[in-house]
Formats: structure tokens, sequence, C-alpha cells
């Protein structure tokens, strides 16, 4: 099928990156409101539109998708005083609603507290924050629209299902510390827009503190750091009411800083609130190197918690008092093991510390001193996700699940070393006659990479099993195996799901990061391409019927392979990708990741590596590049969607017919309309889009559908 792509005026743009010329034609595209572009989105979304509603498939896929996504679906109880809320969506809700029960069992009545879908006619408004008071009373969350990373804080009165007039603006990664006497809550916020230029939009995060039942304006800066105007601060009151403390961050960066100051000091003069909401202790900067990772567990009095990567690149526990906080006097709870740490919580008085084994969850326990305690006990090869308890609970809450284990939530009693089931959802699938299994393949150097594949069981490696490759390989995230309801569609049309942990991530630990980063980033990319090629020579599948996947990074990541190696892949789904690396860092918070990627414009040496992988300046034309479909969202203020624009414009250009054919494979752009990157996408969307992608995929590999009873 030959397609009119809309026309897309190519500038004369070029810039000058140390002493090389680069073009850059299609500048024009990155102003979201210019009516020009405005008017080719338009265009290329009614190319797409009518590319993939050809014939009855995007419909049958839509159908069985609302099939699959509408079952109940629960969130991790968590314990606030003597209530506990969960979240649940009973099945096609745009958004989750919070509930509050009395007790955890399932049985117990619950009562609904906020309803996110009230607050938008079309589901796009979602709840992304969410801190209660010590009793659980009160609630303070933050309201995300169209996808945006920006929020509004609101106060609500969990008892009364109302909230309270309180709305704090200017928020974006907020953390909400309530002070103990409930008056009030710290938070962190950027300066109000026409304060600051616009390339400091992102920078200057101050933390406030907003005295419940007030204006904003009255609110009382507490703390900034005007000499460093790229940390950010993350606040928060220890369990005990004893400190608020302070984790200060830069963009994506692993390293941190950690302040705090005690919450006792007596009423000011004026008669504000004192415990807790605005004492004029100084923080004490307790660690102020950004020499490791260095993440807060909590505090018994004056002993602080913490897991760390300092000279422990798999991570380790460390204690500090602060009564005698230099090194020599640090204490080493938990030695660094085999396996790194992913996350450890203080409850039941013990560490109780989850790690990584070969990219699955295992939970061990530990006394405060370090004592190993035992195991918590999972239901196989999976994930945890959401781990909730305090110091003084004697039970614990968590979600397991795997790539065929929906989110199931469980109890863990310390007591008794019993770990139940709660809640267990039930939908319209039958995994029983499906397998998940991990193997491992050498990257190009030789590096041992793990990668799952889930399929049917007795899978014939006949290389014609159509194969969709995932990953996403970058800023420490670790893909491990989790749930995806979407994907049941493409496993029980006979589909192979690839998901390969690249390097980049944090599978291993920090070394394994470190090796996907900066000049090393060529790693990932190779990674992801022997994983392909891995699959084609182990029989599972074929290049016609292999396609790759990914978004942010991960978009990133399949666009760079797919102007690498045009020649391995049957069709790429590329996602809110990444794709102009010499300037990426100058739009909304693209400067955080500069540690990751580096800087074109400051570093030669940067430049010439992201230069030399870069996906939008490596389109080559003339080229046969496999069918292509590539995703943003107007409102995307994250990833902003002038990358998908500018790749999918000279991807177009350039795409050539592959011998022997009569027309070039298509390359498609989608953007989305009010959705960001894609936190609290609302299900219609979510739904809309899989049927999309699906219907691409199906069409591009060549895989009839097969409608299921």
């Amino acid at each position: 099928m030959t397609i009119a792509y809309p026309p897309a005026r190519k500038g004369d743009v070029v810039e000058d990156y140390h002493g090389t010329a680069v073009a850059d034609p299609y500048r024009w595209l990155e102003d979201p409101d210019a009516a020009e572009t405005v008017a080719w989105v338009e265009a290329e979304n009614a190319v797409t539109a009518g590319y993939l509603g050809r014939g009855p498939l995007r419909e049958q896929l839509r159908a069985r998708l609302t099939r699959l996504w509408d079952y109940p679906r629960y969130g991790v109880p968590e314990r606030e005083g003597d209530r506990y809320y969960f979240w649940k969506n009973d099945g096609l809700q745009n958004q989750p609603v919070l509930y509050r029960q009395a007790r955890p069992e399932a049985a117990a009545e619950a009562t609904p507290v906020l309803d996110p879908n009230t607050l938008s006619a079309d589901g796009t408004a979602a709840v992304m924050n969410l801190r209660f008071t010590r009793d659980g009373r009160l609630a303070a969350y933050g309201v995300s629209r169209s996808g945006s990373d920006w929020q509004d804080l609101h106060v609500r009165d969990c008892d009364a299902a109302t909230d309270f007039p309180d709305v704090v603006r200017w928020c974006k990664f907020a953390g909400i510390a309530w002070a103990p006497d409930a008056s009030g809550f710290y938070y962190n916020r950027f300066p109000e827009p026409g304060t600051v230029a616009p390339e400091d939009a992102s920078n200057f995060q101050r933390v406030y503190w907003h005295t419940l039942g007030t204006g904003q304006d009255g609110d009382r800066l507490v703390f900034e750091r005007p000499d460093f105007k790229e940390l950010g601060f993350s606040p928060r009151t220890t369990d005990d009411g004893a400190y608020l403390v302070l984790h200060v961050w830069r963009g994506t960066e692993p390293e941190n800083r950690f302040y705090y100051r005690p919450l006792t000091a007596p009423a000011a003069p004026d008669g504000a609130p004192g415990a807790g909401s605005g004492a004029d202790a100084p923080f004490v900067r307790l660690l102020d190197e950004a020499d490791a990772r260095y993440d807060f567990i909590d505090n018994a009095g004056s002993l602080f918690y913490f897991n760390t990567d300092l000279d422990a690149p798999r991570g380790r526990v460390i204690a500090i008092d602060v009564e005698r906080p230099e090194r020599e006097h640090w204490q080493e709870i938990v030695p660094q093991g085999d396996d790194p740490i992913d996350r450890v919580d203080m409850i039941n008085d013990e560490l109780v510390v989850t790690t990584l084994h070969d990219v699955h969850h295992r939970i061990q326990r530990y006394s405060r001193g370090g004592r190993p305690l035992g195991e918590i006990p999972l239901p196989g090869l999976g994930t945890v996700a959401g781990l909730s308890g305090r110091r003084e609970d004697a039970a614990c809450f968590l979600g397991f699940t795997s790539y065929l284990y929906p989110l199931t939530c469980l109890r863990f009693d310390f007591a008794t070393g019993e770990l139940t089931t709660l809640r267990r959802p039930e939908l319209d699938f039958d995994a029983s006659g499906y397998e998940t299994r991990q193997v491992f393949y050498p990257s190009r150097d030789g590096t041992r990479v793990p990668m799952f594949l889930t399929h049917r069981k007795g899978l014939a490696l006949d290389g014609d099993n159509p194969t969709l490759l995932y990953g996403y390989g970058g800023f420490n995230i670790s893909l491990t195996p989790a749930f995806t309801v979407h994907r049941l569609a493409w496993l029980e049309q006979g589909g192979v799901l690839a998901i390969a942990n690249l390097r980049g991530g944090a599978e291993y630990g920090e070394a394994w990061h470190q090796a996907g980063i900066l000049d090393r980033k060529q790693n990932v990319f190779d990674d992801f391409i022997a994983a392909a090629e891995w699959l084609i020579a182990g029989g599972y599948t074929r290049r016609e019927r292999l396609a790759i996947q990914g978004g942010s990074n991960g978009g990133l990541l399949v666009a760079a392979c797919e102007t690498q190696r045009p020649d391995l892949f049957g069709a790429v789904l590329c996602q809110v990708p990444v794709a102009d690396m010499l300037r990426y860092h100058r739009f909304t918070v693209g400067r955080y990741w500069t540690t990751d990627y580096g800087n074109a414009e400051a570093d030669a040496a940067h430049f010439r590596f992201l230069y030399a992988y870069s996906p939008l300046h490596n389109v080559r034309p003339g080229t046969a590049y496999p069918p292509t479909l590539i995703t943003s969202a107007d409102t995307d203020d994250r990833v902003v969607s002038a990358h998908a624009k500018k790749l999918a414009a000279t991807m177009q250009a350039a795409q050539a017919a592959p011998p022997g054919a009569t027309a070039a494979a298509p390359i498609l752009l989608r953007v989305e309309t009010r959705a960001g990157h894609g936190a609290g996408k609302p299900t219609t969307k979510q739904i809309d889009e899989q049927a999309d992608l699906y219907a691409f995929l199906f069409r591009a590999l060549d895989v009839p559908y097969r409608p299921v009873a």
C-alpha cells in the first residue's frame, strides 16, 4: 500500500557542534502550537487512522481488549491509624477509586473516599500523589490533568469524603510530609511561572510549609538552595514525628544528598503551629557530598538507617547516629550480598530487604542489628509490586505479580510466618496453557544478558512464531516480571513475548547501570540487537515476524536499533521516544537526563558519541526501514512530542521500498490528545491505543486474527 504522507517543509536550520555542521530541517515542529505544526499533526493522525482502520481488525482487537480489561483490580492495602486504604478499579473505570475499610480482609465493607473519575468528563484527571496524616483522617493528594507531570495538591477529609478549600500549585515530582499534629504539611515545588527565566522553569525548587485551611499565598518558605539551582528536595517526616528529612536529588543522578532537622521547636511568636509546622531550626546537611545513593529507610531515635551503594554497587544497609555523624562511627548493618538490594522497609521493628535475584524478587528479614531472621516466601518467580507496613506493625501487605500472574494482594504475619492471599483477581483468560521462563544470551562483547520469554506451552521452534521483543535499558530501571493485561491479546494469538534485561538498568546493581550510560550507551543497543539475533537463531521466529517495542528511553532504544540494523526487524513500535540526542536537554526536564546521556552542546566528546547513535541524525535516505509506528502525546511534558514528530518526518522522507517490492513500508505517526507521557492515562485511551498498536503489529507481521470465544 502506497501512503501519501502530509508534506513536511524542510527548513534551512544548521547548527555548529564543536566544528561539525548539523542540519535540523524540521526544527519548526518543535513549536507544538504553531498553525503549521498543528495542521501537519492533524494530517498525520488522519493518515494513521485511515491505515489502521482498514477492515475489521482494529475493532476486533478493541472488542477483545475491552473484555480482557474488564475485571476488578486492587492495589496493596495501606494501614493509616485504624483505617485501611486501597485503590480499586471495577474493570473499565477510567481511573481507580480510593476506598477505606475497618479491616483488611477482602470481605470487609469498603467505603469510597476519593473518586478521580468525578474530576473530569473524559477521565483524563488522575490522582498521582497521596499522603495521609498519621491517624488516617486526612489525605493530601495531587491531581494531574491530561497526563501532565504538573500537579495541584488538594486536601481531603477522608471521613466526610469532602475536600478542604486548600489548593497548592506549581508542583512537579512533589513530596508531601504531614506534620505530626496534622496542622499542615511540607511540600516541594518549582517557582511560579513568570518569576524565573523560561530555561529555569525546572530549576530553583524550594520546600514550603502549608497550614491547613489557608491559601497558598501564605505558605512559608522552609528551605532552598539558590546557590545550587538544579537541586530538588523531597520532604518526609519520620514516623516517630521527631524529624523532617529531605531527600536531595539532582535530576536522575543516582547519587543524592540527605538533610534533616528536628521538629521539636516551640510555636512561633505569631501563634503559628509549632512542632512540625515551621520551627526555624536549621537543616543539618548530614550527607552532602553526593558520593553515593542514600535511600533513607527509617530512624530509631537518633539512629538513621540507609540503603546505600557507597563502596557497594549492589547495595548495603548502614546506620548513622546523628549525634555522632562522623564516618568512623557509621555502622554496617546488612553487608553487600550477591544480589542487588531493590528496596528496604522497616516493619515489625525489622529490616525487610527486597533483593533482585536474576531479575526476580526475594525478600529477606533482618533484625535492626543485622541478624538474619529468615525469608518471606513468594508465590513464584515474579515482582513485589508494592509493600506497606510500619515499624510497629506485626504484619505487612504486599502485591505480587508476574507475566501470567495478575497483581495479587498478600498479607504476611511476622509472628506466624504465614503468607495469605487477600485478593486475587479473576479475568477472562486461562493462563494454564502458557509459561514463562528465563534464558541468558551473550551480547556482542560477551556479556551475559537475561531475557524472559512468555508463550504457549509446547511452542514449536520452527522460526515462524510472531515475536514481540521489548526493552528499556536506562536510568537504573529494572524490568522485573509484571502482568500487563493487553499482552494477553498477543499471547492468545500465538505470539511470543520477550523481555530483555539490558545494561543501563539496575538488574545487577549500579555496575550494570554504569555499563549502559554516556559513551557506553552503545552496549544497550548491542544487548538488544543480540537478543533479536538469539531469538532468530534459536528458531523462535524470523526477521519478518519479529517486532521490537519500547517507550521513552525505550523509544530511543528501538529507534537507535532500527537505524543501526533496519534489516533485522519486521516491525517497530516506537513510543514517546527521545530521538534528538543533540537537543533533548533543552526541553522540559530533559536536563535531568544528562548524567545518563551526556550533553552534546557542552562537551565535544559527548557530542561525538551522541551524534553517532542519535536516531534523528542517523536516518539514511534511500534506506528500506521496517514498518514503524511512532507514538506521542500533545501534552507530554516529560518527553516532548517534538522528538516523535521530527523523527517521523525524517523517516518518511528517507523511506525506500525494499528490493523487489512495489511500495515502501509505512512510517506512521500517532499523536494522542489530552494525554501525557503515560502515567494516569484513562482506561478508554489505553484500550484505544493498544488496539491501534496491535492492529499495526498484526498487519505488519502478517498475523491473522482468530476471534476468541
